[in-house]
């Protein structure tokens, strides 16, 4: 008996443990939360789709507004935010344990960028391109949190949130 309760222990132990890892090839998932950037707290919502065991490609949408206060006077702004990645995930290469995923990967996203008509700075709307680096730790096999850190756009900064497996 003792032996069929610790053969049954482990097998829902081993089950936990490998439901906790990244996204594989087919799975997608979903991220929500804050920002860092010098223009305001970004709030996102993010999409990342399994194309490969250790490649994702996704999507994110983003909003953030501002004050700015020139000549004794208050501007308002607004920046809105679309953009596409892809990264690669390291778990499999590195040997990562499972609740973790540590990845890197890069990213293109349109800005608008919307400023009352009488403000002179040099906000614009446009193109960036970008890089990031991130982790999430899983806490079950469908929510965990990530943290990333990138450069080279007008999302800037970083982020942490929350993820959902779908």
């Amino acid at each position: 008996m003792k032996k069929q309760i610790l053969t049954f222990v482990l097998l829902i132990a081993a089950c936990v443990i490998f439901a906790q890892g990244p996204i594989t090839k087919g799975q997608s998932q979903i991220n929500v939360g804050v920002g860092l950037s010098s223009w305001g707290v970004p709030v996102y919502l993010g999409f990342d789709y399994g194309v490969h065991p250790d490649i994702t490609l996704g999507a994110e949408l983003s909003f953030r507004s501002y004050n700015d206060y020139r000549h004794n006077y208050k501007y308002h702004h607004s920046i809105i935010g679309f953009l596409g990645n892809a990264n690669y995930h390291f778990n499999t290469v590195l040997n990562i344990p499972s609740p973790w995923d540590f990845y890197a990967g890069i990213n293109l996203g349109f800005y608008n960028w919307s400023s009352p008509n009488d403000y002179d700075g040099s906000h614009n709307s446009g193109v960036g391109l970008g890089a990031q680096i991130g982790g999430r730790y899983y806490f079950s096999n469908k929510v965990g949190i990530n943290l990333e850190f990138g450069g080279g756009n007008e999302f800037g900064g970083g982020k942490f949130g929350l993820t959902i497996k779908i």
